[in-house]
């Protein structure tokens, strides 16, 4: 008989560019006995966010549900002055206004965001809509169709930890870096897609690059985010630049934590 892993969840590390699924399966090649156990789990990363999935494993899969409002704790990288249509780096990008932006600013724009917060979903997001993920709608260039729906979020604290300008040249090289880190995709089934539109996001990112001059520069702020479950970073980022007078994007997205582990009881709960 093959003994089962003992514990019913573990905690991994996904990388950018990787799949939740991915990351799951690669771990339970590393695992014989893990052969044919079913594996889930619970709180899905973008392809471009990187950090802790939690995989449940067996029979705790049918307990999926208990997961879906665990907190969680991200650290971001909002790019100011630069939009993209999914939010973050994986889009067809378009320069907006570049201000000038000092850590005082930031600071009460994060401070006015904390609380209950509503926030529209991505529309390049699994959020289903009238049957059809909404990244499916956006493909099919029908989002006028239709009304993008929002969900309610609690921010529990919101801290600036760097301010910090960039060149042009070098947001441009570290995008198409992060974006050469995903696999090729060739299912059939999600060939809507194109691959993550991956030639024509490219190409706008080029476009980036050979605008303006080397020595335009852009403003970066790394923030902590603390927050309830189903918060979109890419919205948040989107929210903190318009409220500073211009566009912006998440360049960058890592989960440090999620949920709380209670060993007393051995299962995971809010933390915040």
């Amino acid at each position: 008989m093959i003994r089962l892993f003992m514990n019913p969840y573990v905690l991994l590390d996904k990388n950018v560019g990787e799949t939740p699924l991915e990351v799951a399966e690669k771990w339970r090649l590393k695992k014989p006995e893990m052969t044919g156990v079913p594996l889930a789990y619970a709180g899905r990363l973008d392809p471009m966010a990187s950090g802790k999935l939690l995989v449940l494993i067996g029979e705790e899969c049918k307990r999926q549900i208990y997961y879906h409002n665990l907190d969680k704790e991200y650290q971001v990288i909002i790019l100011f002055g630069l939009e993209s249509d999914s939010g973050d780096v994986l889009g067809i990008v378009n320069t907006g206004v570049t201000k000038l932006l000092d850590e005082e600013l930031i600071e009460k724009i994060l401070s006015n965001l904390l609380g209950e917060i509503e926030l529209p979903y991505p529309i390049f997001s699994a959020k289903t809509v009238a049957g059809k993920p909404l990244h499916t709608w956006a493909m099919e260039k029908r989002l006028d169709e239709i009304t993008i729906p929002t969900k309610k979020s609690d921010i529990f604290t919101l801290e600036l930890n760097k301010l910090s300008s960039v060149s042009r040249l070098d947001i441009a090289q570290a995008a198409v870096a992060k974006i050469s880190l995903l696999p090729k995709v060739t299912d059939p089934r999600k060939a809507l897609g194109n691959d993550f539109r991956r030639p024509e996001v490219l190409n706008s990112w080029q476009e980036f690059a050979n605008a303006g001059t080397s020595n335009d520069h852009f403003f970066l702020a790394e923030i902590t985010c603390r927050c309830s479950s189903g918060t979109y970073m890419r919205t948040l980022a989107e929210v903190i630049a318009k409220k500073a007078g211009t566009v912006g994007l998440a360049f960058a997205i890592h989960r440090s934590v999620i949920g709380l582990y209670d060993k007393n009881n051995g299962s995971w709960k809010k933390i915040f």
